[in-house]
Order: structure tokens, then sequence, then C-alpha cells
């Protein structure tokens, strides 16, 4: 058996070799639609100018590693992301897969699931266009209502290649009932559910639904660190902690990015409030060193790892 590897712009990195990952934050987006004129363009330099320094911060706090979530049609540029990488040698998590209607490019849109499942395998296993740079894992959407047709077929497709490499399908989900029907159809297709993250469970009002997702095996993320008030964060990752999610749970920022849609770039959000403030007040409040090791080491790596 290989150990597990996450693998980032710097290469497959082995749990001892990291400390403290972020799960959810992002380095470069475009929230325009692909059809747009001058979606995801931009100057290589002044994206490593913009976001060095973010990275620059986190890496003085112990962070060893950020997984970029940006996926096909919000402007994923693995390109950018590894410029940043080796500008600050330090490791980003990259994703293959597709985001949800209408941010779907006119390929993904026509291309059958067979295509797109050989699509993600290639990216998982050989490299993600031509930049060398491995794709660590599967980062999709689904419809806030529901999932749409179009939707299912890129699930489908990335269900069968997460079964194919044990990569992670992270789902940009609003609603826990979406989520259910997400599992049910990564089950279908022989994926577990252990290799589903919920991303921005937070969204989700009824707590009990956060209590299901995670019974099914799935892992569920609270990514608005910094985003809303510590006092609301800390209530509900203790909250999650008391249920015995522990093992289950990610925390994140969902901050950055250089977004080329504004000016220079625009003004990025920083990634630091998790360790300057969250933790402190986590531990505060009780958490015990070994709970904010599982939070902040053990689970970003089990989850992104293969």
């Amino acid at each position: 058996m290989h150990p597990k590897q996450l693998f980032t712009t710097l290469g497959p990195l082995t749990r001892d070799q990291l400390g403290k990952i972020l799960p959810h934050e992002h380095v470069f987006v475009d929230l325009r639609t692909p059809d747009q004129p001058g979606y995801a363009q931009a100057d290589t330099a002044a994206v490593v100018a913009l976001m060095a320094p973010q990275i620059e911060a986190i890496k003085a706090q112990g962070i060893t590693a950020l997984v970029e979530c940006s996926t096909g049609g919000v402007g994923r540029r693995a390109d950018l992301d590894l410029a940043v990488s080796l500008a600050t040698d330090f490791p980003i998590v990259v994703p293959t897969g597709n985001y949800r209607e209408p941010w779907i490019p006119d390929w993904v849109a026509t291309a059958s699931e067979a295509a797109l499942e050989s699509w993600m395998l290639k990216e998982l296993n050989e490299g993600i266009e031509n930049t060398g740079v491995q794709a660590a894992w599967i980062k999709i959407s689904a419809g806030d209502d529901g999932i749409t047709p179009l939707e299912a077929r890129i699930l489908r497709a990335a269900a069968r290649a997460a079964k194919a490499t044990g990569a992670v399908i992270g789902s940009h989900t609003i609603k826990g009932r979406v989520v259910m029907d997400q599992l049910d159809i990564i089950e279908a297709e022989g994926g577990r559910a252990d290799r589903f993250i919920s991303i921005h469970t937070q969204a989700e009002p009824d707590f009990d639904m956060h209590r299901a997702v995670a019974a099914r095996g799935a892992w569920i993320e609270y990514d608005h660190v910094g985003r809303a008030p510590d006092d609301e964060v800390v209530a509900l990752i203790l909250r999650a902690l008391e249920a015995g999610l522990g093992r289950q749970l990610l925390l994140s920022h969902d901050r950055g990015w250089f977004d080329p849609a504004k000016p220079g770039g625009g003004e990025p959000q920083p990634y630091t409030h998790l360790v300057a403030h969250l933790l402190p007040r986590l531990r505060a409040a009780g958490v015990d060193d070994d709970m904010i090791v599982q939070l902040t080491e053990t689970n970003p790596f089990e989850a992104y790892a293969r």
C-alpha cells in the first residue's frame, strides 16, 4: 500500500510533510460566465504580485498548504496557481471538475458522460492542461433548488472518476436535501459518501441536516470563518463538536482572490482569520489541542489526500 498523498502544485506530499491546511480558499476566480469577454484572463505577474503576500501571511502563521476551490466554469487557472505556488514555495491543491449552470462551458454542456469522466481522469492521473500540476480532487456544484440533468451528468462522471482514483468530490451545494440527492447519485455509481465534501454546510439553516449528511459518512465544511461574526461561527463549531462531528468537520474562510473582472484584480480578503482569531476563541471555549489538530491538520489531509 502506498501512503496517502496530497497532490499539490509542488508534487505529492504525505501527512508528515504537512501541518495546518486551509481546505477551502481561492487564489484566482472569475465569477463571470465562461462566454464573457476576457473571462479568466490575467497577467501572471499581476496575479503573483497581488496574491503572493496573502500566501506569505499564512506561511508565517504555520499554514502549510491551501486548497484552491476554483473549478472549471469559474476561472480555474492551474498555471496561475502554480506561478503563485512557485513564487512562495507553498503547496496549492487544485481540482478538476466543473461548476453548476450557468457557469458551464459549451464543451462541457455537450460532452458525453464518458468524455467528462476521461477528462477528469486525465487531470487526476496525468495533470491539468500543460502545467504538470496533477489535480488532487473534483470540484462540482448543484443548483440551489435541485440538481439539473446537466449537473447530474457531471456528477455521475465525477463519481466514476472518484471511484477509479480515490479522489474526493467537493460540491458547492446550499441545501442539505440536495446534498442527500447528490450522495444518492454517487452511491448508485458505486462511489462512497465518505469521499464527498458538503461545501458551505453552514448555509443550511437546519442543523439536523448537518447531522444527516455526516451520518451518511460525508465531510461537512464550515467555510465562513472571518466572513461571519466569530460568535456565530464558534457557536456552530461547538454545536458540531458536541454532536460528535469533529472527525468529519472542515474549517476555512472561502476568501482570496485575484478577480480578473476588477481593476488590478480587486482587493483580496486575507486567509489569516482562522489562526489569528478563531482558534484562540475555540481554545478559550474549551476545545483541546488534540481537537484543534484534528480540525486543522488531520481532517483536511484525510479529506483531500488519496
